[in-house]
């Protein structure tokens, strides 16, 4: 009784400062990212990845939206609110350039963006309905790495893409075991199933609220202006809760991980990265990193030999993520098959990569004068990516191993390689570098280019998940739009004189 009586104050107090906080003019942007969100949402139920029968729509009399006048009407009510949510992000950027943005305002802001998207319909993707198909495979029997959905039949295949039907799951125990308990408490209800497994990612956006700020001071950045390039970032935000992925359960383990390993904690940042790589395999790009981190906190309060440390390190991150990992596994029931899985991903085909990107130019190029075979010429910038990508994450591992700078650095690095060199990428795989980018890289000019980057990929990609690379108008829209965002933080006024920044 007494901590229910004491907690009320603090409840009210709480209450009291975001209330102030939403009637105030610091709140601009954020009352006009809600408004973004809310135009989002709504344009969703015609314009989004919605379902391709849907009774709640025919229930409601409002199927009208998917088709002819009512598409296009939900079109410009869902790009409207992209417009209005990019312009409210850049309006808190200019106020990140000058410092008077605070830490409170990103997560006060963060609230009033995420609400109405967790209502929304899926956006700008349809794999939340591969989640629940491969949830559903592991609760009805089947193996989700050895048969694709196609093997379970039921209602949530008709919203699967096709491609996807015959794939097995290429995502880690955690993740599968979560889907599973999805379809579990909602059956077959896609809807449902929808909403739930979008509750399901919360956590993983708090742990990256939570360990971004933290981050950022342990390398004496600004905790703020980390949270909008990570947290407030549209492709985050739009794509990741918005859309429904499980980048943002792994993104937010993985800079917990992080976080903890930087405060001292390595045992359990081990254990976090553990379970981030059990949700999505990229995460484990950050552990050899983590290794260099405690090996110099063995060395530098233990008084351990360089070579002692670096063994005791290594080999108990590898015993704790081996433990953790086989936990995760033997509650899912499941082996190591997803990791067979992740080769599916040559499936996709767009510019985001540069294997992809470098087999269409010479496919343009010299198709001019000769036949080309598309899919050769892919195939081998695909292999030499591959190759680029082994040889270059070991060199940044040893390169950047000194401080704990420098450990992220690698990370961010070596995160920015296999996303360019991948055979194929998706735009929420960029959310994986700029975690860790936005307590490293905070100038002007940073935000300028991280503003126009994340706009240029955030217009390309279309609302029912298809992309428009392939259309010079698109191009041109999404190219003209980020060169507009990246002109208006480049000529933002800097930090006043004697401002220090640390406000929170």
């Amino acid at each position: 009784m007494t901590t229910s009586v004491s907690d009320a104050p603090e409840t009210r107090g709480h209450l009291a400062r975001l209330w102030a906080f939403a009637i105030s003019a610091e709140a601009r942007p954020a009352r006009l990212g809600f408004l973004g969100a809310v135009l989002i949402a709504a344009g969703g139920l015609g314009a989004g990845s919605t379902r391709l029968h849907d009774p709640l729509l025919e229930s409601l009399h409002m199927s009208w939206l998917r088709f002819g006048h009512g598409l296009v009407l939900s079109s410009i009510l869902l790009w409207g609110g992209v417009a209005v949510m990019l312009l409210a992000w850049l309006w808190l950027g200019r106020r990140v350039v000058d410092r008077t943005a605070t830490q409170y305002t990103m997560l006060a802001t963060t609230g009033f963006w995420l609400v109405p998207l967790l209502l929304s319909a899926p956006v700008f993707s349809r794999d939340t309905y591969s989640y629940l198909a491969q949830g559903a495979l592991l609760r009805d029997g089947f193996d989700p790495y050895v048969v694709g959905p196609v093997e379970n039949v039921n209602s949530l295949l008709d919203n699967v893409s096709p491609i996807w039907t015959t794939t097995t799951a290429p995502y880690g125990p955690a993740f599968i075991l979560v889907a599973k308990f999805v379809t579990m408490i909602v059956g077959n209800n896609v809807v449902g199933g929808t909403m739930l497994l979008r509750l399901c990612m919360l956590p993983g956006l708090a742990l990256l609220i939570w360990a971004t700020p933290r981050v950022a001071r342990h390398l004496g950045a600004n905790p703020a202006a980390a949270l909008w390039i990570c947290v407030l970032n549209p492709l985050v935000i739009i794509h990741l809760m918005g859309g429904v992925h499980n980048e943002m359960l792994m993104v937010g383990l993985m800079m917990a991980a992080i976080a903890l390993t930087f405060g001292g904690r390595p045992i359990l940042g081990v254990g976090f990265i553990a379970t981030a790589v059990a949700v999505k395999a990229t995460a484990g790009i950050a552990l050899p990193f983590m290794v260099w981190v405690w090996m110099r906190r063995l060395r530098d309060t233990r008084g351990y030999g360089p070579v002692p440390a670096f063994a005791f390190a290594t080999a108990a991150s590898v015993v704790i993520f081996g433990a953790v990992f086989a936990v995760l596994s033997l509650l899912a029931g499941v082996g190591l098959g997803w990791l067979t899985a992740l080769a599916g991903s040559v499936k996709i085909i767009n510019w985001l990569t540069l294997p992809t990107a470098f087999a269409n130019v010479i496919n343009a190029l010299v198709g001019t004068v000769m036949q080309v075979n598309f899919y050769a010429v892919l195939e081998i910038t695909r292999i030499i990516g591959i190759a680029i990508i082994a040889i270059t994450l070991p060199l940044l591992w040893w390169r950047f191993r000194h401080t704990d700078r420098e450990a992220l650095v690698g990370t961010t690095l070596a995160m920015g390689v296999v996303v360019l060199f991948v055979p194929a990428a998706l735009p929420w795989y960029y959310t994986w570098p700029l975690a860790t980018l936005s307590t490293l890289w905070q100038s002007r000019t940073a935000v300028a280019l991280i503003a126009g980057f994340s706009t240029w990929i955030m217009v390309i990609f279309k609302p029912d998940g298809s992309h428009g690379m392939y259309s010079l108008l698109q191009v041109a829209l999404a190219t003209g739009c980020a060169t507009l965002a990246w002109y208006l933080l480049s000529r933002a006024p800097e930090e006043p004189a004697g401002h220090d920044g640390r406000a929170v």
